[in-house]
């Protein structure tokens, strides 16, 4: 099944000029191809389901590393930064991917009518999970890309392929714990919704006490369930999420380095300037020059 949809997969995205994201005109569904191993690229990564049908990747969320080839799938639950780095491509073999983005509302419509809901594993619940992709959900996926050779047919009947999804998804082993991340505990309060708060405010000063007041938590046990979900501290993540966001509005918006520093929430841009340097292997201009002439 893997092999056939990346014949698919080939077939849709041979004409792009370059490597990168292949726009399939539906929402929240698109293809990547890379023809050779790539550096790491750095993002916000939304809630999604990254199936990879060629090739393999690996991702990094604050110090958790996840590895994945052909066959498999990256499953994140929140919204958070990190990078990513595809490490076996050719022009012969091209990384082929086909990434889903999850929609809460779908999988909650899905869990509610489900006569015996997943449950969660013992422990804490972690943010993405690498799983063995089963036929039932490559061929969710199959119909999906259907879809995107057929994009006028997809308003109509793209939402049923995403319940499908959320059904498969909630049905395999981790769908217990991707449920209780992706929603928050009882759908309410909790950590998840710390960090939304966070993501949505993260150019701004904010207290871990706020947010533990917000997940209803000490302080202490905040801080600790927090990293347990992301693999980084609250602080971690806002600091990377700032450095991410402030890379794209240089190169996305063409804002200068100080303008994008102060814009994310830094108050002194040598600082800034510092922090991005460890986080991207360069200085901000040399950076964005670097990339620039990449995509030249």
């Amino acid at each position: 099944m893997t092999d056939r949809l990346a014949e698919r997969a080939e077939r849709l995205t041979r004409e792009n000029t370059r490597d990168g994201v292949y726009e399939t005109g539906i929402d929240g569904f698109c293809l990547l191809r890379f023809t050779e191993a790539n550096k790491a690229s750095h993002t916000i990564h939304k809630p999604a389901l990254c199936f990879v049908l060629q090739g393999e990747k690996w991702t990094m969320f604050g110090n958790r590393r996840y590895d994945y080839r052909a066959g498999q799938a990256l499953v994140a639950s929140v919204t958070m930064p990190g990078s990513s780095r595809v490490v076996a491509a050719s022009l012969d073999a091209p990384y082929l991917a086909a990434v889903v983005e999850l929609d809460p509302d779908a999988m909650l419509a899905v869990l509610e009518n489900m006569d015996d809901p997943p449950l969660p594993s013992g422990g804490s619940a972690v943010a993405a999970h690498v799983i063995d992709c089963a036929p039932a959900l490559a061929a969710s996926v199959s119909r999906a890309l259907d879809l995107a050779e057929n994009p006028e047919e997809a308003a109509i009947l793209y939402p049923g392929i995403m319940r499908e999804i959320c059904y498969r998804l909630l049905r395999g082993p981790n769908g217990g714990d991707i449920a209780r991340i992706l929603l928050g505990p009882g759908h309410k309060r909790g950590v998840i919704e710390a960090i939304h708060v966070l993501r949505k405010r993260y150019a701004e000063p904010v207290r871990v006490e706020e947010l533990a007041t917000i997940a209803r938590l000490s302080p202490s046990a905040f801080h600790r369930q927090f990293k347990a979900i992301t693999g980084m501290t609250p602080l971690q993540y806002q600091k990377q999420t700032r450095l991410v966001e402030a890379r794209r509005m240089m190169l996305s918006e063409g804002e200068n380095a100080e303008a994008a520093a102060f814009a994310v929430g830094y108050e002194s841009a040598s600082q800034f300037s510092r922090e991005y340097a460890r986080a991207f292997g360069a200085p901000p201009r040399r950076d964005i020059e670097a990339q620039k002439k990449t995509a030249a």
